[in-house]
């Protein structure tokens, strides 16, 4: 395939829209390279593409139209047009679609120039005015970066006057800027660390992995607070040395501000960031620099993989165990997977990193095809936490409590030594259900089939399927009795009731997503607890992940058993995890720490297992059930959502595929299903389900295509289908 094309020449374009097929254009006044983004002519519309190859051909090529011009970016890498097509056939997407994700920044075709961008300013105004206020508290949330006049005016939902007033009085700075500046260089000896013995020899094994310029993954496990960021932060600063990009990969946007600090004082500078956190000038900055090689680390999302790395060396994926690194929308992929898919393609090295690794990883290394290097002991003078099971069958809880005797007196000795607590609970909003108890009515959501939570600190019901809001009603709206509406189940905020109850003189903060309009305010209330200005936490998964504590010595787990429930395969592996996760959030300084699990199943072999510690005795439990039963690991899966207004249509659809299973039934896989989905209405669509089961090494996905073109999908209907699926809803 030739690389260069003269003018007038025929070439094949994909663009992102969505079509199926590549597009025949003259190659344009100078010609173009293969890979070059160009802007072409689609009907009445300008789009994006990139120049794929040779033209196809087969027309009167007199009508072909020409590329209207190549844009002023760096061109895609043959790596990058490798890993989009790889990722498009392993997840059964249009590359249409792959290279949407590939490109999500505003204004890539813009000519570079300067702009006026607008920051918080030094003055306050003379006068504050709801519209001001919304202006200022943008800016502030965004930590001092740039906006455009209309990025600043839509985000803070005021007209651009509001702003040009705030510049007059020096509350708002308006400065001339170039367009997408290089990010500053990052000096990887600034701010080097002392290591402990582990620490070091396990950094020195990543550096020499990196200078090899080979590709390979390394499974960095370590318990809480042994320091495994400090150990791949100096992988990344050999990258740096060596002259290569580096992507750390996070899998909350609430862990980048404390994480972008670590790597600020690490390095000197701030990295790039990409997430859905930074504004949209910054997006196209950060694409367009990654491209030429003028960024040399991005901290990111899961999209930053489809980054243009110029020359991408080292791929971290913290908290590697995650289930947000699994996309459920659109591009159905898992960025652990093709971290390491783009790893190989760029003879690059990754780093997966994790106190409790996904079943997945682990069973890659005791395959050989991972290595892995053990932190064994905490950072410091910490230890690790004692873990303990309170059986709330001998315990005297009243109806309608959830704190135990047990776990009181533990939080009450921790506050009279001036100590930290943290009560866990897995799910937000105030009570997972509200009922009434005149007629049993249960709220639920209009669009979905789920029950609406209610949040009491917003004063509103909640459906956390979609989204839905509506105002906590005062009557039934069944039996119209008043005052009989009724929260059953702690969230988050009934526990927050609770514990004010109970403990009156102690100083509380909650930490859930729900609660935080910004990323600023949820920065700001980790730091004051991280100052120990709080007595008392109570937060959901948020507080798990990452988050490092110095006073905090007791964490209780109120209902330690609900990750149990269900029929999901990773059941088991997922309360495991965090279960050790928000454990290991206890005694991270000197003062060593203690984790009280509340159980109604002290038997049970997970809760045995957490206690015990002995995690490869339940990784080699739960690897030789899943290898009985074939699943994944050791099998394959795909699931089909086939979804659409009318029920009775998506079923036939449903039923339609059932029937033609011979693609499946040729490679030995086995079709469940059609069945409704355990959540059947989302956003008022009803949803039918299947699940393929197969063999490792069948050849899965070109059987789905077969298999799903034998019927046609009706406008209204969608079929997805997901390959490894990490959810069952």
């Amino acid at each position: 395939m030739r690389e260069f094309y003269a003018e007038g020449e025929l070439v094949s374009v994909l663009t992102a829209q969505p079509l199926d097929r590549l597009l025949d254009y003259k190659a344009p006044e100078g010609g173009c390279w293969r890979g070059a983004f160009v802007e072409v002519p689609l009907g009445p519309r300008k789009v994006l593409g990139v120049i794929w190859g040779d033209g196809i051909g087969g027309f009167d090529l007199s009508k072909a139209r020409s590329v209207n011009r190549v844009l002023d970016v760096a061109p895609m890498r043959e790596e990058m047009r490798q890993f989009l097509t790889k990722v498009g056939a392993y997840t059964l997407t249009p590359m249409s679609a792959m290279l949407r994700l590939a490109t999500r920044a505003p204004g890539l075709g813009d000519a570079p120039s300067m702009r006026k961008v607008y920051r918080l300013g030094s003055v306050a105004p003379d006068r504050m005015t709801d519209a001001r206020t919304r202006v200022l508290e943008v800016l502030r949330d965004y930590g001092g970066l740039a906006f455009t006049l209309s990025e600043l005016a839509e985000m803070a939902g005021t007209s651009s006057s509001v702003i040009k007033g705030l510049v007059k009085q020096g509350a708002v700075s308006e400065e001339d800027s170039p367009r997408d500046l290089p990010y500053p260089r990052l000096d990887p000896d600034y701010g080097a660390k002392d290591l402990s013995d582990d620490q070091a020899a396990a950094a020195e094994t990543l550096r020499a992995k990196m200078r090899s310029g080979a590709y390979g993954t390394t499974l960095l496990k370590g318990v809480t607070g042994s320091g495994k960021t400090e150990v791949y932060l100096e992988a990344v600063a050999e990258a740096l040395r060596i002259g290569r990009q580096a992507l750390v990969l996070l899998p909350e946007i609430a862990l980048t501000s404390e994480f972008i600090t670590r790597v600020e004082a690490r390095f000197g500078m701030k990295p790039a960031e990409w997430h859905s956190g930074v504004t949209m000038t910054e997006r196209r900055r950060c694409w367009k620099m990654v491209g030429n090689g003028d960024a040399q680390l991005v901290v990111g999302a899961r999209s930053a993989l489809y980054l243009p790395y110029r020359d991408l060396g080292l791929i971290v994926v913290d908290e590697e165990h995650d289930t947000s690194y699994k996309q459920d929308d659109g591009v159905l992929y898992n960025a652990r997977d093709m971290a390491v898919l783009r790893a190989s393609l760029n003879n690059a090295q990754v780093v997966l990193a994790s106190a409790t690794p996904s079943l997945e990883s682990w069973a890659n290394v005791e395959a050989g095809k991972y290595d892995r290097i053990t932190l064994t002991s905490r950072f410091g003078d910490a230890v690790l936490p004692d873990m303990k099971a309170i059986d709330m069958r001998a315990e005297d809880v009243p109806s309608g409590r959830w704190i135990s005797p047990s776990l009181r007196s533990a939080i009450i000795d921790r506050m009279e030594k001036g100590e930290q607590s943290l009560v866990f609970l897995n799910r937000r909003g105030y009570a997972p259900l509200t009922i009434c108890r005149a007629c049993g009515h249960q709220i639920a959501c209009d669009h979905c089939d789920a029950r609406m939570v209610e949040h009491r600190f917003l004063k509103r019901l909640m459906c956390h399927q979609c989204g839905e809001t509506k105002p906590m009603p005062e009557v039934c709206p069944n039996c119209q009795a008043e005052g009989k509406l009724n929260p059953v189940g702690p969230g988050v905020e009934r526990m927050a009731e609770e514990v004010v109850e109970m403990f009156p003189d102690a100083k509380i903060a909650v930490l859930s997503s729900d609660l935080f309009g910004s990323a600023r305010a949820l920065k700001e209330k980790i730091e004051e607890i991280g100052r120990g200005e709080t007595d008392i936490i109570i937060g959901t998964q948020l507080v798990a992940k990452g988050h490092n504590f110095p006073r905090l010595t007791l964490v209780g787990v109120i209902d330690a058993d609900l990750g149990l429930q269900g029929s999901d395969l990773r059941a088991a592996e997922r309360t495991f995890q965090l279960m050790r996760q928000v454990a290991g959030r206890a005694g991270r300084a000197e003062t060593p720490g203690i984790a009280l699990l509340q159980t109604y199943q002290p038997e049970h072999h997970v809760i045995r297992a957490i206690l015990s510690g002995d995690e490869e005795e339940f990784w080699k439990a739960e690897a030789a059930e899943r290898k009985a039963a074939g699943v994944p690991p050791y099998g394959r899966m795909a699931g089909i959502v086939i979804s659409g207004p009318d029920m009775q249509e998506v079923f036939d659809l449903g039923n339609a595929l059932a029937r033609r299973a011979d693609p499946l039934t040729r490679i030995g896989a086995q079709v469940f299903g059609p069945a409704p989905a355990p959540i059947a209405r989302i956003r008022g669509r009803h949803r039918v389900r299947l699940l393929v089961k197969a063999d490792k090494t069948a050849p899965l996905q070109s059987a789905l295509q077969q298999w799903v073109a034998q019927v046609r999908v009706p406008n209204n209907v969608r079929l997805s289908i997901d390959i490894d699926p990490q959810s069952f809803y």
